[in-house]
């Protein structure tokens, strides 16, 4: 069974910093593109960021292109997501979601419950 946890959420100033990270089970996790993936509230789905399985490739949305890094460490099957500068616009449940192939934009098919991002002073 395809399991994802987001954790490292929580509430933070405007222009702090926070991590967050997915731990993945049930499939090989190098195998597969990862993205994160948030709804601000009252909004609809917006992707954020993706990650080529084996070879580094990263893309960014351009709200969150030189603030945001995403990352991923094979050996531990964790999927991350540094946020830097962030805005109260960045407020929003961020979820991690296992890409169908190697390809940063293929769809994606399994999520995780998310985690809560609140920036606010």
């Amino acid at each position: 069974e395809v399991q994802l946890v987001e954790s490292g959420g929580g509430l933070v100033q405007p222009g702090g910093s926070l991590k967050l990270s997915c731990v993945a089970s049930g499939f090989t996790f190098s195998n597969y593109a990862m993205s994160w993936v948030r709804q601000a509230p009252g909004k609809g789905l917006e992707w954020v960021s993706g990650i080529a399985a084996t070879n580094g490739m990263t893309s960014y949305d351009d709200s969150v292109k030189d603030r945001f890094i995403i990352s991923r460490d094979n050996a531990k099957n964790t999927l991350y997501l540094q946020m830097d500068s962030l805005k109260p616009d960045d407020t929003a449940v961020y979820y991690c979601a296992k890409g169908g192939s190697n390809w940063i934009h293929a769809a994606t098919d399994y999520w995780g419950k998310g985690a809560l991002v609140t920036v606010s002073s």
